[in-house]
């Protein structure tokens, strides 16, 4: 009886965890979309130019494809925080081609 009800709390464990990690990831993904590094926290910066009249946009945020697998494939995105170093690369579904 020990032994099912250990492995019943290592089950349930372990299904937490892998909803905790995919949680995260997808956090993560959001917020490198939007622009904002989830390490640091840094966002664009945006400076106005008063003798031009000019707004200038300073994204903190590179974003890459690595990998572009056609109108059904999935794209790999490398994304670069310029402020603190941070490297990470997500595959997000293609839109497709819209033909």
């Amino acid at each position: 009886m020990q032994t099912i009800i250990f492995l019943l709390l290592t089950f349930l464990i372990v299904i937490f965890s892998v909803l905790q990690y995919f949680k995260s990831k997808k956090t993560r993904e959001a917020k490198l979309n939007s622009g904002e590094c989830p390490s640091c926290g840094e966002k664009a910066k945006t400076f106005f130019d008063e003798t031009t009249q000019t707004k200038f946009k300073q994204e903190v945020i590179k974003a890459k494809v690595l990998k572009n697998h056609g109108c059904s494939g999935v794209n790999e995105i490398e994304f670069r925080c310029s402020a603190c170093g941070l490297k990470e690369v997500h595959q997000m579904s293609s839109a497709g081609c819209n033909l």
